[in-house]
């Protein structure tokens, strides 16, 4: 793209000069309403090609097939309108309606043309690919595939025996695309096939071809995969269906995926896998347009084979920057931009009045940019940009509206050119000789002297200088310069023209190297001679530098300047070579770039493939086109292997190419890149000789050339890390004139990225921004753009930056836990699914039933390279929690859900504590994802044990029942026990029980009670004496007053509910122990101390903070316990039923003050042991 330069200081002199007359001048645009369009018709049918222009009238029609007007006849009539209407379509040899039509629309500004509409004839041809016989085996695959050349493409189905072919079973596949598979084949499959073809034209059938099914001799002996019948490179229009096959046979049979090698999603929406694994994509547009993976795997393996094919949608062109309509001076220059896209790339053309413009001296083509200098008034006209290629044609219009003047300005005189460096020549001139009080500005005008059609480009400045040092130029070139004075209304003649040179420079940059083997001890080198714009210069030597990959010794070798090519002989065997070459002119050498690494062959016995001889041709900024051939030999050649990858990067996945292809193209690449690719031959005797090319993708051209000098770009950028997600961004502000509004703007890409969606853009009007939500350690490039008056400076210099490293954040995945003897299990896992999340360290927490409910786990730590460990010494008879994470040098990830791994005991007894589980059996496997296998006998000892728990609660609360009956009476009463110390007497009422508790405890208090002397064991109340028969006592509804002194665990175990039975079990010391409740029985033993570690693990989530605290002081130190219990009362400190519900009056107020949360830990079931004094509680409540 041409660069149109302007001092910025002076750039309003543009304005001065062109925006008056681009006011005063107007034209009403010819434009099209309606423009022709495709058409498929039969023979004998009658077409309308519509064609419908605007202007200022008259406004007259023309057509033209292909590029031939066309004069009316009864054959071919023009409508009023200006459509072409065709009464009856001709389809013979000799003639033929067939072919590209185009409207020519004309009024008095110009001409314009409209889009090329192809007129097709529906036909079918005679197939170039008719099925062939085959014989196969019972049980393998069998495959027919046929091709027939149809406008529009031809629906394809299959007969079998002269009948259509059944498709009622899964095992017979056929594909949009014509090719029908048999999977499994049986012997009824046998017969006749063959292929039709139809179309709107007419229907065709193939030749027979029968399939003969032999049967098979015996089991099938254990086969890796193979694929038979790969995708292959397609070219595909816009919005029609792709097939990609995929056929593989193996024993097992293998199992086809597919993948893209840039790792993009495959399109979910429009993609579906047909049969046993042919990938078909409907409705195509530029986004399914890349490599795509075909693996067969072995079931339960890790052995596969890939195939790959490349899709490639093409695309009809568009005009993406239109050429815009202008008013210039005569003598003046005109520049029409025009950019377009479309797959493949379409080709720009310019046409005036709607014929083609002739380039000349003076008007020339610039890639796509057109340029007219020296304009005259035979340039006023209206010209078209229009781009094409194979799938169709788009133009864009634009008028030149030339301005006349007679009193213009002498030529500048007398102009001197004088090299100042490899890229600044400075030009000087005198003043014109008529008029010069009346030039307003100069326009330089310069181009290179060597080659044709050479770009032309100027500067404008001001009429206060009469010299100009013009440095952006190539170095070692000829340049040509002539000058033009302007004044408001029209322009001078241009000036003599003068020639001048540049130095010479240093090269821009080495050769792209080529390397091949020829033998196991050689290394062939080759290159290209470098072009004139990068050698800057007559190179006068390369050097070549190479070493080995172990070795740091670096061997060089001085080659001449006119050689191409260079072995490298008495090499080792299998080993990795880096190579480079430096190129140097007369000024001095380049700078050395990086290495290219090459292996040579490994020495074998057997005759492999030469290595293949690769030329690489980049097709635009984005593609490149490989192509190879092999020499003539005696090794039969399998298929190719071919990767490539950028230069600093990771390799991309190898692409499986067949014998038969000896071209790829490579597509998703980014501009102005080094890429290196590699290819070699595989044989059945192995892989052949390699070949290593390097090659560059060229620089997309700019949307628009900038009307004036571009501002400079920002300077000193930095970057600091902030956290492993964001940077600080700083840069300075470049020196140019204050007091103008400026903005920036930061792009931040990943370095080797190919998704576009990736790149990211911040606007700020500041000299620093945060960049944040960026992936941790990862390698960023920042660059920065100023923006003023409309004008955008260069990108800034690239400021590399790795984020930093953050914790995992992610749980490790498929934690398994598997026994492997008695008391040792296997716990293996998968590492989190993070990019870019290094692991330094796992940490697994393993701990029985028990010691998880008393907070303690057992600690391993493994390196992150390992992904699995031993749990050792483990006891018979437990249930085992097992969780992991994942650690780095910045922190701790979350756990992993927990794993329970259920061990047999001695008696080969079933656990009661998690029946889920399946523990029968040591090597018993159990998964993260919580799916649990439980056999038959499994389940029914689940069911007896329930069944037995439920009987034994029905026969305690039975007992209960009949053991109230004799105590009741008429009055309420309050039974209690008095110990040894003193009694204990009463009811306590947490906080957290409802207010309606109040009307049930305070009936129980009576007038009609003695105090009991202290030590007494008898309890008097209304219904009389009770005398204690045994030391061991129940208590019911006993209330113990609060002390600030009690325990956390005797507070919680001492409660109350509406409609739960508290029993209170005491003993004296020396009595006998309480046989095992029934929940004991079922649910093993519970202590006070597990109970409430495991609660305080619940409230915290489990969220893997571990610690190995002490045990409960209670439960470590008897005698602490039960010095801790609370005093006996004496008879005087019995409370008054006045006291008592004023108590209760007080703690109501209080609990309806403080509203309850309740939580699931507060609905379970609890255990309280108080010293040497076990307790009971029985609940009945929904929460129990």
């Amino acid at each position: 793209m041409a660069k149109f330069k302007m001092k910025l200081h002076q750039h309003w002199l543009f304005f001065v000069l062109f925006l008056p007359l681009s006011g005063i001048f107007c034209f009403s645009e010819l434009s099209f309403i309606t423009e022709p369009s495709d058409v498929t018709l039969l023979p004998k049918d009658s077409a309308v090609l519509d064609c419908q222009a605007h202007g200022l009238p008259p406004v007259t029609i023309k057509w033209l097939r292909n590029g031939v007007q066309l004069t009316e006849s009864e054959h071919i009539q023009f409508l009023p309108n200006g459509s072409l209407y065709i009464p009856k379509i001709k389809h013979t040899k000799e003639d033929s309606d067939e072919g590209f039509y185009q409207c020519l629309s004309q009024n008095k500004y110009g001409a314009i043309l409209s889009q090329r509409s192809r007129l097709t004839i529906a036909s079918i041809s005679e197939f170039v690919l008719h099925p062939v016989p085959m014989v196969v085996t019972e049980g393998s695959v069998a495959r027919f595939t046929c091709a027939v050349t149809s406008s529009p493409v031809a629906t394809i189905t299959w007969e079998l025996n002269q009948s259509a072919l059944p498709l009622k079973t899964d095992r017979i596949t056929v594909l949009p695309n014509g090719v029908l598979q048999i999977h499994n084949v049986q012997l009824e499959d046998a017969g006749p096939y063959q292929c039709v073809a139809t179309n709107i034209g007419s229907r065709l059938k193939s030749k027979e071809a029968t399939l003969t099914v032999s049967q098979g001799a015996g089991p099938k002996p254990r086969q890796r995969p193979k694929i038979i019948a790969g995708p292959q490179n397609v070219s595909v229009s816009l919005h029609q269906t792709v097939v990609l096959e995929c056929v593989a046979t193996g024993n097992p049979c293998p199992i086809i995926s597919w993948s893209r090698a840039d790792s993009k999603p495959i399109d979910v929406y429009n993609a579906k896998v047909l049969g046993n694994g042919n990938l078909v994509i409907a409705d195509v547009n530029s986004k399914h347009s890349g490599v795509y993976l075909c693996r067969a795997t072995t079931p339960g393996t890790r052995n596969y084979t890939l195939a790959a094919a490349n899709i490639t949608v093409q695309v009809p062109p568009s005009i993406v920057e239109k050429p815009e309509s202008q008013t210039r001076p005569r003598a003046g220059t005109a520049r029409f931009m025009c950019q377009a896209e479309g797959v493949p790339s379409p080709r720009i053309s310019w046409l005036k009045n709607g014929e083609k413009v002739h380039l000349n001296g003076r008007i020339k083509m610039y890639n796509s940019k057109l340029v007219i200098t020296q304009i005259i008034p035979e340039d006023d006209a209206i010209y078209q940009c229009m781009a094409e290629n194979d799938q169709g044609s788009v133009l864009s219009l634009a008028r030149l509206i030339v301005v006349m003047s007679e009193d213009r300005p002498s030529a500048p005189r007398n102009i001197h050119a004088e090299t100042i460096s490899s890229s600044a020549i400075l030009l000087a001139w005198q003043r014109p000789l008529y008029n010069a009080d009346k030039v307003i500005a100069y326009s330089i005008h310069y181009m290179k002297a060597e080659g044709l059609n050479n770009e032309e480009y100027q500067i404008v400045i001001g009429n206060d200088t009469t010299s100009y040092i013009i440095d952006d130029l190539e170095p070692a070139r000829n340049y040509t310069f002539y000058i033009v004075a302007y004044m408001p209304m029209g322009a001078s003649r241009m000036s003599d023209q003068v020639s001048q040179h540049t130095l010479e420079d240093v090269p821009l940059r080495t050769p792209e190297l080529s390397l091949t083997s020829h033998s196991t001890t050689d290394i062939q080198v080759t290159w290209q001679p470098l072009p004139a714009k990068l050698s800057r210069g007559r190179l006068s030597a390369y050097r070549l530098s190479y070493r080995t990959a172990a070795d740091s010794t670096v061997i060089s070798v001085e080659i001449p300047q006119n050689s191409t090519e260079y072995l490298l002989e008495d090499l080792q065997p299998d080993t990795i070579y880096l190579l480079r070459m430096a190129a140097a002119t007369r000024v001095g050498w380049c700078e050395p770039p990086t290495w290219t690494s090459h292996r040579t062959p490994k020495t074998s016995s057997s005759k492999v493939p030469s290595a293949p001889t690769l030329q690489l041709e980049p097709l635009n900024c984005t593609s490149i086109m490989a192509r190879w051939e092999t020499s003539p030999q005696s090794v039969a050649v399998q298929g190719y292997r071919l990767c490539y990858h950028e230069e600093g990067q990771p390799e991309q996945p190898i692409i499986q190419l067949q014998a038969q292809n000896y071209t790829y193209t490579i597509s998703g690449l980014d501009p102005r890149r080094k890429y290196h690719v590699k290819i070699l031959a595989v044989s059945q005797a192995g892989d052949g000789y390699q070949t290593d090319q390097t090659v560059s993708t060229p620089g997309c051209l700019s949307a628009r050339d900038q009307l004036a000098t571009a501002p400079p770009s920002p300077d000193h950028v930095n970057v600091l890390a902030t956290n492993s997600s964001s940077v600080s961004l700083r840069w300075g502000r470049p020196a140019f004139s204050p007091g103008k509004a400026v903005s920036y703007t930061v792009r931040c890409t990943p370095v080797g990225t190919h998704n576009a969606s990736a790149i990211r853009y911040l606007q700020t009007t500041r000299q620093n921004v945060i960049v944040q939500n960026l992936e941790p350690n990862t390698r960023y490039e920042f660059v920065v753009r100023l923006h003023v008056d409309q004008m955008l400076s260069p990108w800034s210099s690239v400021v590399y930056h790795r984020t930093l490293q953050a914790a995992p954040g992610q749980p490790p995945e498929g934690v398994r836990v598997t026994m492997i003897e008695d008391d040792t299990a296997l716990v293996s896992w998968r590492e989190p699914t993070e990019p870019n999340v290094a692991v330094t360290r796992y940490t697994i927490l393993y701990a029985s039933q028990k010691a998880w409910m008393a907070g303690h786990w057992q600690i391993l730590q493994r390196e992150g390279s390992h992904t699995m460990a031993l749990l050792e010494k483990l006891e018979a008879g437990n249930l085992y929690l097992v969780k992991i994470s994942a650690s780095n040098q910045v922190g701790d990830g979350p756990f992993s859900q927990i794993v329970e791994l259920a061990l047999k005991n001695g008696k080969n007894h079933r656990s009661s504590k998690n029946p889920r589980h399946s523990d029968n059996f040591a090597d018993t496997t159990v998964y993260s994802d919580g799916l649990y296998h439980i056999d038959q006998r499994s389940m029914t000892g689940i069911i007896v044990g329930v069944s037995i728990a439920l009987s034994c609660i029905v026969i305690c609360a039975l007992i209960l029942i009949s053991k109230g009956r004799p105590r009741k009476s008429s009055s309420p009463k309050v039974l209690a026990v008095g110990a040894a110390g003193g009694p204990h007497a009463g009811l306590s009422l947490p906080n957290e029980h409802h207010i309606d508790n109040v009307e049930a405890i305070i009936p129980m208090i009576s007038h009609h009670f003695l105090e009991a002397k202290v030590g007494s064991n008898i309890v008097l109340n209304s219904g009389g004496p009770i005398n204690k028969s045994k030391s061991n006592r129940w208590l019911l509804f006993k209330r113990e007053m609060r002390n600030t002194s009690e325990s956390d665990a005797e507070r919680r175990a001492s409660f109350y509910e509406a409609g739960k039975t508290v029993l209170r079990y005491e003993e004296h010391l020396g009595s006998a122990p309480l046989p095992p409740s029934s929940r004991e029985i079922i649910f093993g033993p519970y202590h006070s101390e597990s109970s409430h570690t495991s609660e305080s693990s619940q409230g915290t989530g489990d969220s893997g903070h571990y610690s190995n605290e002490e045990s409960n002081e209670e439960l470590s130190n008897p005698s602490t316990s039960q010095s801790s219990r609370p005093e006996s009362f004496g008879p005087e400190d019995v409370p008054t039923v006045a006291e008592l519900k004023q108590s209760f009056s007080v703690e109501n107020e209080e609990m309806l003050s403080h509203p309850l949360h309740h939580s699931a830990p507060d609905a379970t079931r609890r255990c309280s042991k108080e010293g040497s004094y076990p307790a009971l509680h029985s609940s009945q409540d929904v929460g129990s």
